[in-house]
């Protein structure tokens, strides 16, 4: 597609695109009585949302506590109340699994020059753990996080944060995300946006429909010009 044909950098969101947050009720699966999935959705869907909130409140705090506060509603919602449990799915949740195809893609797409970064709601310390246990410190130029702007995504501060870190304008950034109105925003910023839905969702109805759609991200190198496996 030639709105990717001149990109210099590719912007990765972390939390769904290259870090499964069910990695982290999955590894307390024994301890979770059948509920892990269910306690998995309800902590994501609890965490976005008071993120949300929080930016329409003017109440922003660093997403390291917005995740804490959305486990604890979630667990009070499935009966969970277990100190120890909460502690190690937080400490699961830092050092957080990526998806399988996660570290060959990001290896081969700086192997081809393209620059790549995290743009994220996470806090920087949550990241900077999350890189090094996913092992991609070292391909990653930089996890930038909302903390710089005090503001969560989709506002458009947050998108900007990519541009000041390149140096460039937002026709050149490529931006990847699984959230779907994290990629609509980040098209409508005016990023070329992939939509990496991995599990099938339907289109959003918000403004900036992103220009690809993938199912897996070992689509990306060759939509980034550098031909496929």
């Amino acid at each position: 597609m030639t709105a990717f044909a001149n990109i210099s950098a590719c912007v990765f969101d972390a939390y769904g695109t290259l870090y499964d947050f069910n990695s982290a009720a999955a590894r307390c699966r024994a301890r979770l009585g059948g509920k892990a999935d269910e306690l998995s959705a309800l902590w994501r869907q609890k965490q976005l949302q008071y993120s949300w909130l929080r930016s329409l409140m003017g109440a922003y705090v660093p997403f390291w506590q917005v995740t804490g506060e959305a486990l604890d509603v979630a667990m009070r919602t499935l009966g969970f109340a277990d100190p120890a449990l909460r502690a190690d799915l937080m400490d699961c949740y830092r050092n957080i699994d990526p998806f399988p195809d996660v570290p060959g893609v990001l290896a081969r797409l700086k192997a081809g020059g393209v620059r790549l970064a995290i743009l994220s709601n996470g806090s920087p310390d949550m990241l900077a753990a999350a890189a090094r246990h996913a092992k991609l410190d070292t391909i990653l130029e930089a996890s930038l996080s909302v903390d710089a702007v005090k503001i969560f995504k989709p506002d458009r501060r947050v998108y900007q944060l990519a541009c000041d870190h390149f140096g460039t304008a937002p026709a050149r950034i490529a931006f990847v995300s699984s959230n779907g109105w994290d990629a609509h925003a980040a098209q409508h910023f005016g990023f070329p946006t992939a939509w990496l839905n991995r599990t099938g969702q339907p289109r959003e109805n918000l403004p900036g429909a992103p220009l690809h759609e993938c199912r897996t991200l070992a689509d990306l190198p060759a939509l980034l010009g550098l031909g496929s496996e």
